[in-house]
């Protein structure tokens, strides 16, 4: 596309914030944004497929490759590691379009060390009591994980002043306008 610059972007924020459904829409409106697939050691949730949803990795394996220097960045979160290998993002970047990570908070300050060309956007919830409904209604977490989540929801968004932009999921249609609006203000830059 003439006038536009291919820029790494990195969306993160608290669970249950909304990223993965917001990067869905804007990569809908905005096909050419690259996105690449986190590895885990956590166990696949209903529907998940190793290679799409996740590169579902043992905890030894995962140990290895980030001994090997793999992962572009990696964190243990929520009792699980969690990483972007370093050869997903040169692949999508060599191919000369806009690359969207959505990353917990941790690696979002891996990624701007090595890449400090990269934007990062966070994907803030409404409240802190929206976001513990939102977790709820997933079905998907005990009262214990849910007291993990929501620390560390609390910890996560008081370091939102650090990123280049901020974009509130209230409303989702405003939501994806908004970071639809703030990644195309970035590749015109």
């Amino acid at each position: 596309m003439s006038g536009v610059t291919p820029r790494l972007f990195v969306i993160s924020g608290p669970s249950g914030a909304g990223k993965g459904t917001l990067v869905a829409r804007v990569r809908e409106q905005h096909p050419g944004l690259g996105l690449t697939v986190s590895a885990t050691t956590r166990a696949p949730r209903e529907g998940e497929i190793d290679g799409q949803s996740y590169y579902f990795l043992t905890d030894e394996e995962f140990k290895r490759r980030v001994d090997a220097g793999e992962f572009v960045e990696w964190a243990h979160v929520h009792g699980n590691s969690y990483g972007t290998l370093v050869s997903e993002v040169q692949s999508k970047l060599a191919a000369g379009s806009s690359l969207i990570l959505e990353i917990d908070v941790q690696g979002a300050f891996q990624v701007k060390e090595r890449f400090p060309e990269a934007v990062l956007i966070f994907i803030q919830p409404p409240s802190l009591s929206i976001l513990q409904q939102r977790l709820r209604d997933r079905g998907t977490e005990t009262e214990q994980s849910l007291a993990v989540r929501m620390s560390n929801a609390e910890a996560e968004l008081a370091l939102a002043d650090r990123y280049d932009d901020v974009v509130v999921n209230d409303d989702l249609d405003q939501a994806v306008h908004d970071l639809l609006e703030v990644i195309q203000k970035h590749e015109r830059n």
